[in-house]
């Protein structure tokens, strides 16, 4: 071990869509090396990601990654301990890529391998900020591909509470800011317009906000917004720049108040009083910014004394961990340590529910 004592020293590999990243994991310093690489750029031409552009980009990019993370914790190959990579869910090509990449430098170095799952590698990386989050939770995993509520009571102890039944909310975004005509990827870019936007210009429906559970739909307020988009077309022969900014704004708020809704739910339901939200969408400021603000009401009834609100604990993690990265891969696989197994025999997971994974010894 290069630092001279005993710690274990993890390498994580992520691939699971359009973002290859590696990082080093110390369990006694933390994060010590984190590379990362977007293909961004490459799948904007085509205005969404194409698999198997995304799986050749990873085999390319991961030996390159590898050393640069190396050097920049200091570190050579044989100091590893162990290499964590993404199973699953994901694009099967992209997985498959990581997977091998991760069991043949395992085997090569004759050191065990950790399958981590994508949506727990997001739901601990709030651990990774200075201010961590202690266990039991309420977590909102709110991703490109999923919107979920979770109950978490440890490692691997996660029970789903509620989560969209069409659309998850980053795939609104992205969906909506298509059919805006914003650039790829559009989320981020329709979360910046929406800034700009007037208040109450437009009215979007919320929808199932009082559906009394904690399921979530996202995929008939972006029929909304093409209804008002057509409209505005119709009637004007386009869209002006700040009603498109308005449109924006009024979907951004539509999806938020949703979201903020169902967190207090979660949270009352469970009688835990913190959050955590993770996952890209996790990097948007506004749903930050109201997250953060999140209070219990208790409820009001006749002949009852008023209760004041309950506060809540609000995490997230760094801005820079919000999307696909490494860096959660190898904490994820850090924390399952006792789970390592013989590098060689891997298989990869595209769909693959976090509530299917089997909890840590350190949470039984």
């Amino acid at each position: 071990m290069f630092y001279g004592f005993y710690f274990m020293l993890v390498l994580g590999i992520e691939s699971s869509c359009d973002e290859t990243g590696v990082a080093l994991y110390c369990s006694e310093r933390g994060l010590i090396g984190n590379a990362l690489h977007t293909q961004m750029a490459m799948h904007a031409e085509y205005g969404g990601v194409v698999p198997e552009l995304a799986s050749r980009d990873h085999i390319r990019r991961l030996v390159p990654l590898t050393q640069a993370c190396l050097a920049e914790a200091g570190a050579d190959y044989g100091d590893i301990d162990a290499v964590a990579y993404t199973q699953g869910p994901g694009l099967g090509g992209a997985l498959l890529a990581g997977a091998s990449y991760a069991n043949a430098l395992a085997f090569a170095l004759g050191k065990p391998v950790l399958p981590v799952h994508h949506l727990e590698g997001h739901l601990l990386s709030p651990l990774l900020a200075d201010e961590r989050p202690e266990f039991p939770f309420v977590a909102l995993l709110v991703s490109g591909g999923h919107t979920q509520f979770m109950a978490v009571r440890g490692i691997g102890d996660y029970t789903l509470l509620g989560e969209s039944v069409d659309d998850a909310a980053g795939e609104a975004f992205d969906k909506t800011a298509k059919l805006l005509g914003l650039p790829y990827p559009g989320g981020a870019k329709l979360s910046e317009l929406a800034r700009l936007g007037t208040p109450d210009a437009f009215s979007f429906p919320r929808p199932m906000l009082h559906s009394h559970d904690l399921q979530m739909s996202f995929s008939g307020l972006k029929t909304a917004v093409l209804t008002a988009v057509e409209k505005v077309r119709a009637e004007h022969g386009g869209i002006a720049e700040q009603t498109r900014n308005d449109i924006c704004r009024a979907f951004e708020d539509a999806v938020i108040d949703v979201l903020a809704a169902k967190a207090e739910k979660a949270l009352r339901d469970t009688s835990f009083r913190t959050l955590v939200v993770a996952g890209g969408v996790g990097a948007n400021k506004k749903l930050r910014e109201r997250l953060s603000r999140l209070t219990i009401r208790p409820a009001q009834g006749k002949g009852r004394l008023k209760k004041p609100a309950e506060a809540v604990q609000t995490y997230f993690p760094p801005m820079e961990y919000c999307t696909d990265n490494g860096a959660m891969i190898a904490f994820a696989g850090a924390m399952r340590a006792e789970q390592a197994v013989a590098a060689g025999g891997f298989n990869v997971k595209p769909r693959w529910p976090l509530t299917n994974i089997v909890k840590s010894a350190e949470a039984v």
